[in-house]
């Protein structure tokens, strides 16, 4: 082999190698970029799970106060169902002291109260059959809801409970 031969089998090798370095160049360019690419949307997907996150706790947080206020709102239900319960109860279980018109005062033991007219007992009706009207319904608003429906049997056993 002459010089010549060998000058330009070495420029090929060279031209050849060049090419390679240069193929391998913008392929990692290439990698780079989908690097680059693949960090921005890593960046994007842990905001959104951050953001996800924070919704969750919103959403937990409103769920444990509609929990506590169905709680309340339970309780006052219970609440005005005792007090109409013991309304209707002294009303069906007249008082054994009453006698003729009269009722004993026990706040002053031995004395008798004249019962009024019946014009404020009808209005003390009147009130008493608005109230447990009122109370119903709301009582029917709230356990239509279905997340807020009430055992009636569990209800009534309990206020039984708390008559004896």
């Amino acid at each position: 082999m002459t010089n010549q031969e060998t000058i330009t089998k070495l420029n090929e090798a060279l031209n050849t190698l060049i090419k390679a370095y240069e193929e391998l160049q913008n392929e990692n360019t290439l990698l780079e970029e989908k690097i680059d690419n693949l960090n921005k949307d890593k960046k994007e997907l842990e905001a959104k799970v951050t953001s996800l996150e924070d919704k969750n706790r919103n959403l937990e947080d409103n769920v444990n106060e509609l929990n506590d206020s169905t709680e309340k709102q339970n309780n006052n239900i219970n609440s005005m169902l005792g007090k109409i319960e013991n309304l209707l109860g002294s009303k069906k279980n007249p008082n054994k002291y009453e006698k003729d018109n009269n009722k004993f005062d026990s706040r002053e033991k031995g004395t008798f109260i004249k019962e009024e007219d019946n014009s404020k007992n009808s209005s003390l009706d009147q009130i008493l059959e608005e109230e447990i009207d009122n109370t119903s319904a709301n009582f029917r608003e709230s356990s239509s809801n279905s997340e807020n429906k009430i055992d009636l049997n569990r209800m009534a056993s309990l206020l039984n409970g708390f008559n004896n």
